[in-house]
């Protein structure tokens, strides 16, 4: 078996002091003793005990990022999606640790303000890059863009929640659903009243194109 990092052993050390002393009773010196490390080496993996509990949200923003420049306006919606489930896959990843994570921010104000914060830095970068596929179209688009980040985000955080409470069997497809349901919000026709139309939005799928043609064309002639 292999032997857990530096950083996992402290992660370990101060997720297990905070379920026994509390989140505001455990100092660094705590966390290294416990960890059987000094705190030069603390310091050298967080910044804070704080960031300990957060610790990727800035390599996660930039993989978010990075993912939403690799698309066309033409797969711009596809990006979103995809971006989202890496949010999500990244929490899966985490496991228990997550876990533990959404316990002790349930808890402790100071780090619920923190949490908060941070989607909100999500949220902005969705609605920047949406406001950017959008185009320069005044007010409305701008409202549309904060309508759409704040569903993006809400979708997303609605099946996690779910996950973490161990009520969602298959948090993936669910999370591909919710955006499903987000993106379809958002792609109505556009044109005059009584105007009429087709809208195919596509998503990635475990199924072969062909596979998939027959089912298209049966949607579409609906």
């Amino acid at each position: 078996m292999d032997r857990p990092s530096v950083r996992d052993r402290l992660a370990e050390a101060a997720f297990t002091l905070f379920d026994e002393r509390g989140y505001e009773q455990t100092t660094v010196d705590d966390i290294t003793e416990r960890a059987g490390l000094g705190r030069t080496t603390f310091f050298r993996h967080y910044r804070s005990k704080e960031d300990v509990i957060f610790p990727d949200h800035d390599r996660l923003l930039e993989q978010i990022r990075d993912r939403l420049l690799t698309s066309s306006h033409s797969t711009a919606l596809a990006a979103v999606s995809d971006a989202v489930r890496l949010v999500l896959l990244h929490y899966l990843d985490e496991g228990d640790l997550a876990r533990r994570r959404y316990a002790l921010t349930s808890k402790v104000a100071a780090l619920r303000d923190r949490e908060i914060a941070s989607v909100a830095r999500y949220q902005r970068l969705f609605r920047e890059f949406i406001a950017d596929w959008l185009g320069d179209q005044g007010e409305p688009a701008s409202l549309r863009a904060e309508l759409m980040a704040a569903a993006v985000v809400a979708a997303h955080n609605h099946v996690l929640r779910r996950w973490l409470r161990a009520e969602s069997p298959d948090p993936v497809a669910e999370v591909d659903a919710a955006m499903r349901q987000v993106i379809g919000l958002f792609t109505a026709p556009a044109g005059p009243a009584g105007a009429t139309g087709t809208t195919v939005v596509a998503f990635r799928s475990g199924q072969d194109i062909e596979d998939l043609i027959p089912s298209l064309r049966r949607l579409i002639g609906q």
